[in-house]
């Protein structure tokens, strides 16, 4: 028997009747049940909340924990222009460059994290709170690895954490009300889902430039690169963002997207792990960086209520004219492209009759869900060859719709759904305990990137391991730098 890789003390099988309870109706809720409370005060105190990665994503999330009511007590960034930036607007905040120096020299002043720094630090900032007894907001992807994922997941059950992945769409009322639609059958079975992206848009399928240049004043290089190998500084090659495309530093187009595009019919489908796992085509390989566009299927058993479904994912920038774009075929798009010639654009001129630039098509036995945007909060019906039907017009829903009950309840709001588990409230709808398991899905298609078109894997999702490519281990878990760890 193949030696388990979950991390130590964490059960080495787990439930699949609790995973699907956990991604259906009960996560409509919580997955997790509180009290979340913070340690030591009371349901009225301000939560102190230190901040990791501070500009870019993490300045609008610092910005949010304080409009929730949050202390911002210390703020950490590689980067003192950033610091000296983002102190102006918290100026009673510590600063800090390495975040381990900020726990360990600031840590009992703090009771919560917000991570919103490249992929290959979520999972060590992340960690490394979390076992202090700190409370997490971390910005999507989860983490960088399956292995991660697997840590954090179940950091947050043993410590009793309140948790929250950053992919905001999931507080949307509409990519809700598309979970509660498609899981009352109104498709019928689904078996087919397409899910597309115009990603990447920062540079991806290239490879490593030569030379080396000074690093600024102002950025600590060394803590940059964190738990990757260390590589010579280039300007403009990685920081401030141009670094999601690297392997060693990001997850690209699927890290960046699917934890937005994805999310809506991985809880509606209640998709679990999948049993088979293929990259079937990419535009170019690079040793270090993904490619420009590629093309991945995920193949998922039965599942309560659900029959066998396969699951192809494509990325690739329509404005790269050095690459075929790869979408869905076109006879499973024709509605979409009817659809999108009959919408108009701002200035009221007609749209031309091409795919929109992200979206997500479940194909059932009855019928056929299509929605047009990164985070599922629209969708139209198709039950016919007679064009897609909005599921919602002037506030009034399609009458195939209208008398489905409402058995999610909405959101105050992404992020104050963590304030409110941390004050003792339900756990949030991207609870580490779901956003973990949506995470790990999306990386197995970074998993196969890397180990090559036409490899299929047989996964065993409980056990990490591709039962019939012993290779892909090393990309389920990395190696980290002396000094790094999760």
């Amino acid at each position: 028997m193949a030696k388990s890789s979950f991390p130590s003390g964490t059960a080495s099988q787990i439930s699949r009747r609790n995973f699907l309870k956990n991604s259906s109706i009960a996560v409509g809720a919580t997955a997790l049940s509180g009290p979340f409370l913070v340690r030591g005060q009371n349901l009225n105190e301000r939560i102190r909340i230190g901040v990791i990665g501070a500009a870019g994503k993490g300045s609008s999330d610092t910005d949010e924990a304080a409009s929730c009511g949050g202390d911002i007590v210390s703020l950490c960034d590689v980067d003192k222009g950033t610091l000296a930036k983002r102190g102006e607007w918290y100026p009673k905040a510590a600063r800090y460059q390495d975040y381990r120096k900020m726990l360990e020299q600031h840590g009992n002043s703090i009771d919560a994290v917000t991570v919103s720094t490249p992929d290959h630090h979520h999972a060590p900032a992340a960690a490394l709170a979390m076992r202090m007894g700190k409370h997490a907001f971390v910005q999507k992807p989860l983490v960088q690895t399956v292995y991660e994922a697997r840590v954090l997941r179940q950091l947050a059950k043993d410590k009793k954490l309140a948790t929250q992945m950053g992919n905001q769409g999931s507080a949307g009322a509409g990519l809700r009300r598309a979970v509660e639609v498609i899981q009352a059958g109104v498709i019928g079975k689904p078996h087919e889902l397409h899910v597309w992206s115009n990603r990447p848009i920062w540079p991806q399928g290239i490879d490593r430039p030569q030379g080396e240049d000074p690093v600024p004043d102002t950025l600590d290089w060394d803590v940059w690169v964190g738990p990757a190998s260390l590589r010579p500084f280039k300007k403009g090659v990685y920081h401030p963002f141009a670094w999601r495309g690297w392997r060693d530093f990001g997850t690209g187009a699927l890290g960046d997207m699917a934890c937005h595009t994805v999310n809506m019919p991985f809880r509606a489908l209640k998709l679990g792990y999948p049993t088979v796992v293929e990259c079937e085509e990419v535009s170019d390989m690079h040793a270090e960086t993904y490619p420009k566009t590629s093309r991945i299927r995920f193949e998922f058993p039965d599942r309560e209520g659900m029959p066998p479904l396969k699951f192809w994912w494509y990325d690739g920038n329509p404005q790269d004219k050095s690459v075929r774009l790869l979408r869905p075929p076109e006879e499973l798009t024709k509605e979409i492209l009817d659809w999108s010639a009959n919408q108009k654009d701002r200035e009221g001129n007609p749209r031309p009759r091409q795919m929109p630039g992200s979206g997500c098509l479940i194909i059932g036995d009855k019928g056929k869900i299509f929605s047009p945007d990164d985070y599922g909060s629209q969708f139209f019906l198709l039950f016919d060859d007679k064009g897609y039907k909005s599921a919602r017009e002037k506030n009034e829903e399609h009458e195939a719709i209208r008398n489905i009950p409402q058995t999610i309840p909405r959101s105050p709001g992404h992020m104050r759904e963590w304030f409110n588990a941390m004050k003792g409230g339900d756990a949030g709808y991207s609870n580490f305990d779901i956003a973990a398991y949506l995470t790990e899905i999306i990386l197995l298609g970074c998993v196969a990137l890397r180990v090559g078109v036409g490899k299929k894997l047989d996964w065993d999702g409980p056990n990490m391991r591709a039962k019939n490519a012993p290779q892909a281990s090393q990309f389920v878990k990395r190696e980290y730098r002396k000094g790094w760890s999760v």
